[in-house]
């Protein structure tokens, strides 16, 4: 059994807190959430208020957080108290989950190798139902000794891990998968509004994609149209899933390394700019597959102009 603090108890964080309790690990779970934090006690989660001292009894650190520089934070503590580097015992595992800048992982990594703590980046993909199901993908970012050390943990919560290399490229990999991820909801959902338009029922076009050279995670688990893939957002009224907002935090990062490294990437750029627009309104909150919704009316205002 291994001893887990797990900080973001939210969509993604409390199932996978859950499934770690549920095969037997201790999980001392913290949120500012009281809502996640009841359901986290609900699923065998021990909540916590005092995050140092449930640091100092952890195995392994474990963030799930909105971006990089809470997790910074949290590592080194906001007024310079140390944060949870300076509670844990030597040689703790802090593991972050979350989806940060590369260059912000591995800031992060080498604060905590400079505490005497090891590190990994392990970010996620598979949205809320992959955490829900313990299906989610795990890209890590490590030393060979820490990847083995939280690979059981992993597994728990995931059914593919991927070791990308040293500290910062599991979330290098993030931001490139969902590059892509971003660029295909986009098409797919433009796909189905000009098969609309041309008189296509949604089943007929979702039957041809989906076993033709146009098929797609946004496709066929995603599908941004009710009926065709019953799970899908769409089904719920774009319930997420995974946020519009976070979606356009994520091409951000991409958007931000192709400058960096002076990529030219013209459909990565042009997937950011429109969840960047489209997250600033109502989309936030939708699953981002609702940007479906954003294409049709754009159609229909050039119909009309």
């Amino acid at each position: 059994m291994t001893t887990v603090l797990f900080l973001g108890l939210g969509h993604m964080g409390g199932p996978m807190a859950a499934n770690l309790a549920a095969a037997g690990h201790r999980v001392l779970g913290f949120d500012l959430v009281p809502e996640a934090l009841e359901k986290a006690r609900a699923a065998g989660v021990e909540t916590v208020t005092d995050t140092a001292a449930a640091a100092a009894e952890a195995d392994v650190v474990l963030t799930m957080l909105p971006h990089g520089r809470l997790v910074l934070d949290v590592y080194r503590g906001e007024d310079g108290d140390g944060g949870l580097l300076a509670a844990a015992r030597p040689g703790t595992v802090f593991l972050d989950c979350s989806t940060i800048d590369v260059a912000e992982a591995r800031e992060a990594a080498a604060a905590a190798e400079a505490a005497g703590m090891r590190a990994a980046d392990a970010p996620v993909s598979g949205g809320q139902v992959g955490a829900e199901a313990g299906t989610l993908a795990f890209m890590v970012g490590a030393s060979d000794e820490v990847y083995a050390e939280v690979l059981p943990l992993l597994e728990v919560m995931g059914a593919r891990i991927v070791h990308c290399g040293a500290a910062g490229l599991g979330q290098a990999a993030k931001i490139c998968n969902n590059m892509v991820l971003g660029i295909t909801q986009i098409a797919v959902a433009e796909a189905f509004v000009l098969g609309e338009r041309l008189g296509l029922q949604r089943q007929a076009l979702y039957d041809v994609m989906s076993k033709a050279s146009g098929q797609c995670w946004s496709l066929t688990t995603n599908c941004p149209v009710p009926g065709p893939v019953p799970g899908s957002p769409a089904n719920r009224d774009f319930q997420p899933g995974f946020a519009g907002a976070l979606m356009a935090k994520d091409l951000g990062l991409a958007l931000a390394a192709l400058d960096e490294q002076g990529v030219a990437a013209d459909l990565g750029r042009l997937a950011q700019a429109k969840y960047a627009e489209y997250a600033a309104g109502e989309g936030a909150a939708r699953d981002f597959s609702s940007i479906i919704e954003d294409i049709r009316a754009s159609h229909t205002d050039r119909s009309e102009a």
